[in-house]
């Protein structure tokens, strides 16, 4: 049981006590936690934040030490992934207190998800599912000969419904080679008939973040994000059909008591007993939470044993260089020992 932390992170601090803005300091001491932030905060924190006193200041590192020597505080924890060193130095200055880092402790304490959070997680999700049903629709009447850089600009109007909701990260729109990038930034190449389409996307619903990535058959008439697709270009079908099929093993053989490496390799091994091992460069997926990457790691080395209560991604992907890509994502979770896709 951590007695003394220090966070800087604002999903950390949102986890805490239910408020985060981008300038405080969060102490939990003991039995008391201190929220330290600037004017421009203090009306809202006093507001939202909950089981914590919150100071305002005009010096956030000073006060801050106040509170280290006030109340005698000799060790601290403090995640060293959120600490500018410049910070570091200026907190520790003339302090007795002893840094304990510890990385990843706030996320490692988010792992396992609690009810109500995932029935936000999965309120995400259903919005966006709605907001890629929204793009599909628009690409079926105005996506033929429509640039990646505009279809990205309609992505983000869709899926946040004209700003009703903040992205979870830049959504990745990518056409043919493109989709070779599993990072791909969008281009002036136009979307045609036959061609394929990759989209990666997601939304927040109450800062927690949804995680999708369809691929899809350019077809106008008939256009869609779902799963079944027929591709004009056998290459492609073959693709796609390896990829899913190793999506749908991992979703459905991933059980609460296996390690996650192994949840990896039942989709690595799909693909490269099809021949398509090597092009398959990324990990198969990650944890979702207020963080769109969040624990567990879902892959090759992770020793985590996953549990019920666990949300992460399972995206499998082929990428040919200069031919071109595909990746096929849902974020599950896992309930009475197998994974429900959310």
């Amino acid at each position: 049981m951590m007695k003394n932390y220090i966070l800087l992170n604002e999903n950390a601090i949102y986890y805490e006590c239910g408020f985060s803005c981008d300038n405080v300091i969060y102490f939990k001491l003991e039995n008391d936690a201190f929220y330290i932030t600037d004017a421009r905060y203090t009306i809202e924190a006093k507001e939202f934040a909950k089981n914590c006193s919150v100071i305002e200041s005009s010096n956030l590192i000073e006060d801050a030490k106040i509170i280290l020597k006030k109340n005698k505080i000799k060790r601290l924890i403090f995640d060293p992934n959120d600490f500018k060193l410049s910070f570091y130095q200026k907190l520790k200055k003339n302090l007795k207190t002893e840094f304990i880092p510890k990385e990843n402790f706030s996320k490692l304490k988010r792992i396992i998800k609690s009810d109500e959070e995932i029935k936000l997680l999965k309120k995400a999700s259903k919005i966006g599912k709605s907001g890629f049903k929204e793009l599909a629709n628009f690409i079926k009447v105005n996506g033929s000969k429509q640039s990646e850089n505009f279809l990205h600009f309609k992505a983000i109007e869709k899926l946040s419904s004209f700003g009703n909701y903040d992205l979870s990260f830049d959504p990745i729109v990518a056409i043919n080679k493109n989709a070779a990038k599993p990072h791909a930034l969008p281009t002036n190449k136009k979307l045609k008939l036959n061609d394929i389409l990759l989209v990666d996307a997601g939304v927040k619903y109450k800062r927690y973040c949804s995680d999708r990535t369809c691929t899809s058959s350019v077809d106008f008439e008939n256009f869609s994000f779902k799963r079944e697709q027929i591709f004009k270009k056998r290459k492609y079908q073959k693709i796609y059909d390896i990829v899913l099929k190793a999506q749908l093993e991992a979703i459905s053989k991933a059980r609460s008591g296996m390690k996650a490496s192994k949840v990896d390799k039942i989709a690595r091994d799909y693909i490269t007993k099809a021949g398509y091992g090597k092009y398959f460069v990324h990990s198969t997926g990650h944890g979702v939470g207020l963080d769109i990457h969040e624990f567990p790691n879902i892959n090759s080395k992770s020793e985590v044993i996953i549990e019920d209560n666990m949300v992460f991604t399972i995206e499998p992907g082929i990428y040919l260089p200069n031919e071109f890509g595909v990746r096929i994502e849902d974020s599950v979770v896992m309930e009475n020992g197998r994974a429900i896709i959310l």
